[in-house]
């Protein structure tokens, strides 16, 4: 490949970081050293790095070809700047982080010392376990990168077993919303589904599955095409009754002494009352209402 072979240290342990090192290890690169500071990343790294040795950041850093810098988001600007300060960085030293949020210039310290920036987002969740590694296989990455530096950052995509795909600098942050929009707000919508399903007395989530994911895979495909269900048929009568259902059902929840329940019940109407009415929105837009079907859904959401 065009990035050698290299001496990979993962600073930080989470899920990605300890992935993403055993991965490239897989491929032939020697990860030469990791960092944890919590009990269950040395745990992981104990598991999915087995005999790395876990050092203190600028250790690693200093061993390192190629460093991974797999840290919160928040705390990346910080830690570049930190690791520059101390003189950790190096000329022809690889700097990567996988961060969706950012490009390479949060990487400008450790350039600015002569290293290499790349930025690698998969555009997938991780569990931290070797369950992820087959599905890096095949796996999106979001490669930003120096006009020259790009196929480095594209090898080393590659050699996770994904697929490049280059994002702007300028673009990063606005990709990386698309993706917690739609992948992070939509476990929040599953899970709230899947308790008004419950409180409906539907205890086996599974029931649910044919139809979410029959959703998903149609609204991937075809876009504004899967569009079902009551608001684009214009049924306000059913939109009204569907929010007097669940507020009914968090008010039952509170007589029973349920606060939890009562509240991620009220949290879903919510959630139900601002997606119907950005669908009637979109239903609208595409000519599928007449103004006076959007008229009584717009009565029927405002309660």
């Amino acid at each position: 490949m065009a990035t050698g072979r290299l001496g990979i240290g993962i600073v930080g342990a989470g899920r990605v970081g300890a992935v993403l090192g055993s991965a490239w290890r897989a491929t032939g690169h020697d990860v030469v050293a990791v960092s944890a500071s919590s009990e269950a990343s040395r745990e992981r790294a104990d598991v999915m790095l087995p005999g790395v040795p876990v050092l203190e950041v600028e250790e690693v850093v200093g061993r390192s070809e190629l460093v991974l810098l797999a840290v919160p988001d928040d705390a990346l600007p910080g830690m570049v700047s930190g690791l520059a300060q101390l003189g950790c960085f190096k000329p022809g030293q690889i700097v990567v982080h996988p961060a969706g949020r950012f490009g390479v210039e949060v990487l400008a310290p450790a350039t600015a010392a002569g290293a290499i920036g790349v930025a690698l987002h998969p555009a997938m969740t991780f569990s931290g376990t070797s369950l992820d590694l087959p599905r890096l296989t095949g796996c999106p990455i979001a490669v930003t990168a120096a006009p020259g530096i790009l196929p480095i950052g594209q090898a080393l995509a590659v050699e996770l077993g994904g697929e490049p795909f280059v994002v702007a600098e300028e673009a990063r942050l606005l990709y990386h919303a698309a993706l917690a929009h739609g992948a992070n707000h939509l476990v929040t919508l599953v899970n709230q589904a899947v308790r008004l399903a419950q409180a409906a007395g539907v205890a086996d989530a599974g029931a649910l599955r044919p139809l979410l994911e029959t959703a998903l895979d149609r609204a991937l495909r075809e876009s504004d095409a899967a569009l079902t269900g009551p608001v684009s048929r214009g049924d306000s009568g059913t939109v009204r009754g569907h929010l007097e259902a669940i507020e009914a059902a968090a008010v039952g929840a509170r007589v029973d002494d349920e606060p939890a329940v009562a509240a991620e019940l009220a949290s879903a109407a919510r959630t139900y009352r601002h997606l119907a009415t950005a669908t009637v929105e979109r239903c609208e837009a595409l000519g599928r209402l007449n103004p006076e079907q959007v008229r009584q859904l717009g009565q029927a959401l405002a309660g």
